[in-house]
Parts: structure tokens; C-alpha cells; sequence
């Protein structure tokens, strides 16, 4: 599939998730912009990225370290995966880019990733945070929680995602709809945890809450400081985003099921694989390594307030004064395996 050195939309084939397309990112001039997928060992490295916040001083800070050019096309992670997928061996994609552990962990199970030897990603990526067979390593930590206005809301009156389901909490939410891979991660995380049965239960009293349901993050923060809800689910990064350009931004985070013997609050991850035909396979190596390194880490999760996945690397000022947590250590490959259980919950419990 050949682009034009332009910013374009490209629409997915037959095989795609319906509604889905990709762009071809905007980049500095350290990469070739749009440009046609180079030969193998031409000094190139291309990825498909669902991550697309502060990528680009990332990529430009390797270029300029190792000489390997970046180029990458944005999308949603389904629809990259099936991209790569209807692409077969003809793809350029050297990488996958996920925001999702779900997602990787589905390209995986498809044959779309091939496993990689590595000592430094192994040392640099701890073990929960990776796939066992290597096909996918975490590069940031991504904590999905409960926010709140604290003018409207004490933070004692908070504990688990599960207890948003008492009707005190009619019309008071703010949520992300269904078909948003966060939310059908976190529901996923919640049949691990409990069965479908219980899950179904917890889902059933958020509907019947009669949530405002928003498909953007940012959005469902603004309206909670707007007063047009009380208590929200969203990922911890985007209020990070918002204390950033504005420290007396109006809403305050908990740490959700943090109770002794609970599971720990919801983490996922933004993380990457190498494509089985990755015809830059060294310079998509030499990428991943980079990234998981301590320098690495610092520009790739602080450009977008989350948490490294390299424990040796430094949390960015804004997201350390969240104070610590309990992460739920649930095998991330799960989020991949009962994907289409939870979509089917959310759809049986009217969940849109």
C-alpha cells in the first residue's frame, strides 16, 4: 500500500474492524515523512503505534543517537492489528505499538509477533510486565482508577471499581463507553478476579446508575470539574496531562481496591513486539532495547505522564505526588484471552 508524503487517512481494508482507520503521522524532519517502506537494513525502523503522545521527540532523540530513522503510522490498536494480520509477509510494519495488553496479547496469540532474545529487555522489563514467551515486553505502566471532584466527593466515600455500583452513585458517574479497549480490559481484569456471573452483577448496577458515558478521557475529566458529574473512571496519566497546564485543575485520584486482600487497582500497559516479518528486524530490536532503558524510559513515559516499566527509571514529578499503590498482578495475557468475554458482558448488561 503505497501514501503520499502528505498526512492522509488510510481506510482499512475488508478485514478491518468496522469504522477504524489509520494515519501517517506528522514527523520532524530527522524522519522520512510518509514515505514508502525501506529495504531491509536501509537504517530504518517502521512501527505501527496506537501510542501517539510525545512519540515524536522520542523517535527524533534515537534518530539523532543511533543514526536509524523512525517512521511510524497511528491508529487504533485493533485496527493495526488487523492490518498487520491482512498484510501478511508483504508488511512494513517492523513493529507493533499497543496501548493495550489485550491487544499485544492477541497479535501474539495470531502469529503476528515473533518471540526475541534479549538479556537487556529481559533485565530492564520485570516479568509481569511481559510476555513469558517474549513476544511483547511493557514499556509504561498505565493505572486505570477512580477520579473525583472533592468538593462534591470525600475520598473516603471511595474504594473499589465494584462499590460504583450502589445506587448512592445514580447519576453521579462519568465512564468511557464499551467499545473502548480500556474499558473492555478493565472488565476483562474484573472476570479474572470474579467470574462472569459477579462481573455481570458489578457491570448491571453501573448501567442502572445511568453513567454520562464519553469516548475521551480528558473529556470525562473537564466535565467532572465542570460539575457535570461526580466520581469517573479514567487512566491516572490524563489528569497528570491536565495538572500539568493547569496545577489547580479541580479533581483528585484514589488508588481503586486497595483494601488488604484485595486484587489492587486495574494496570495495564502501553507496550511493544516485533512483527513476525519485520524486515528491519535489528533496528526494531535496537529500538526496544533503547526504550527500556533508564534514559529511555524517562522520555517515553514521561512525555505522557506514565509510570516506566523499567523499575530503575525516574516517575515523572506530577504522577509520584499520586503517592504509591497496589497494582493488580493479574497475567496480562488475560486481558487478551477474555477480550470477547467482556465485550459479550457489556453487550448482555446493556453496557453501550
Amino acid at each position: 500500500m503505497k501514501v503520499s508524503r502528505r498526512n492522509l487517512v488510510v481506510k482499512l481494508g475488508a478485514a478491518s474492524v468496522a469504522g477504524a482507520a489509520l494515519s501517517v503521522a506528522a514527523l520532524p524532519k530527522a524522519f522520512a515523512q510518509g514515505a514508502p517502506a525501506a529495504a531491509a537494513g536501509a537504517g530504518v525502523v517502521n512501527i505501527y503505534s496506537s501510542r501517539h503522545y510525545g512519540v515524536e521527540g522520542v523517535f527524533e532523540t534515537f534518530t539523532r543517537e543511533t543514526g536509524i530513522r523512525v517512521r511510524f503510522t497511528s491508529g487504533p490498536d485493533a485496527g493495526l492489528r488487523e492490518r498487520i494480520r491482512a498484510e501478511g509477509r508483504h508488511t512494513p510494519a517492523d513493529m507493533f505499538i499497543a496501548v493495550d495488553a489485550g491487544n499485544l496479547a492477541l497479535a501474539a496469540t495470531q502469529g503476528l509477533l515473533q518471540p526475541v532474545t534479549s538479556t537487556a529487555l529481559s533485565s530492564n522489563i520485570p516479568v509481569h510486565l511481559r510476555d513469558p514467551g517474549n513476544h511483547w515486553f511493557g514499556l509504561t505502566q498505565r493505572v486505570r482508577t477512580i477520579l473525583f471532584h472533592p468538593a462534591r466527593v470525600q475520598a473516603a466515600q471511595l474504594s473499589t471499581f465494584e462499590a460504583l455500583a450502589d445506587p448512592m452513585w445514580r447519576g453521579r458517574l462519568v465512564m468511557r463507553p464499551a467499545t473502548h479497549s480500556y474499558t473492555q480490559s478493565l472488565v476483562a481484569s474484573m472476570i479474572a478476579a470474579h467470574g462472569e456471573a459477579r462481573t455481570e452483577q458489578v457491570v448491571r448496577g453501573w448501567v442502572a446508575n445511568n453513567p454520562q458515558l464519553i469516548d475521551s478521557d480528558t473529556r470525562i475529566l473537564e466535565v467532572l470539574a465542570a460539575g457535570g458529574g461526580d466520581v469517573a473512571i479514567t487512566n491516572h496519566y490524563y489528569l497528570g496531562r491536565l495538572l500539568q497546564s493547569n496545577p489547580a485543575f479541580p479533581v483528585r485520584l484514589m488508588w481503586a481496591n486497595q483494601a488488604a486482600g484485595d486484587r489492587g487497582v486495574h494496570v495495564n500497559i502501553s507496550g511493544a513486539g516485533i512483527t513476525t516479518h519485520a524486515q528491519n528486524r535489528d533496528n526494531a530490536l535496537r529500538l526496544l532495547e533503547w526504550i527500556s532503558t533508564p534514559r529511555g524510559q524517562e522520555l517515553f513515559s514521561g512525555s505522557n505522564h506514565e509510570y516506566p516499566a523499567n523499575p530503575a527509571a525516574p516517575v515523572h514529578p506530577i504522577i509520584a505526588g499520586f503517592g504509591p499503590f497496589r497494582g493488580d498482578r493479574l497475567d496480562l495475557r488475560e486481558l487478551g484471552r477474555l477480550q470477547a468475554d467482556a465485550i459479550r458482558l457489556l453487550d448482555r448488561a446493556a453496557y453501550r
